[in-house]
């Protein structure tokens, strides 16, 4: 798949991204906040389920041999998708996006520059530096009401 393809996929996914904290939050307006972030996992694990069912090529025996840290992924989803919940109702889907993104490339951009979990990107240098702050200046335009 070349790589301008798995931007478009990506691009696709941020929009997903966007969509999902506004209506998880107006599902908890009728379940509760707790209870929309298990809704959310339920349905998404049901059609993962599915499509494993259907197209799965991997094994999940694999996840014996798995160290406790690969296993918290789950866990992280469920902390962001339960703040998104609690956060856009008050300050918006843009702000909140804003937030997200320029957290998620100054995160990336360390990750990168340590190699953490083993994948190596770029190291810091300045285009990239400015870039972060850049999108971080942006947030916080976003962000001012």
């Amino acid at each position: 798949m070349s790589n301008l393809a798995l931007f478009l996929l990506m691009m696709c996914g941020g929009a997903v991204l966007a969509l999902q904290p506004s209506i998880n939050a107006r599902l908890a307006q009728k379940v509760g906040i707790l209870e929309s972030s298990f809704v959310s996992f339920t349905v998404g694990t049901i059609a993962l389920a599915v499509t494993i069912a259907l197209f799965g090529r991997g094994s999940l025996r694999g996840v014996t041999g798995a160290s406790w840290w690969e296993l918290t992924g789950g866990l992280l989803g469920a902390v962001f998708v339960t703040l998104t919940i609690i956060v856009v109702p008050r300050i918006g889907t843009a702000a909140a996006m804003a937030a997200i993104i320029a957290s998620q490339l100054f995160t990336g951009l360390l990750m990168d520059h340590f190699g953490l979990f083993g994948f190596h990107g770029a190291p810091l240098d300045g285009k990239r530096i400015t870039g972060v702050l850049l999108l971080m200046a942006g947030a916080a335009l976003v962000f001012r009401r």
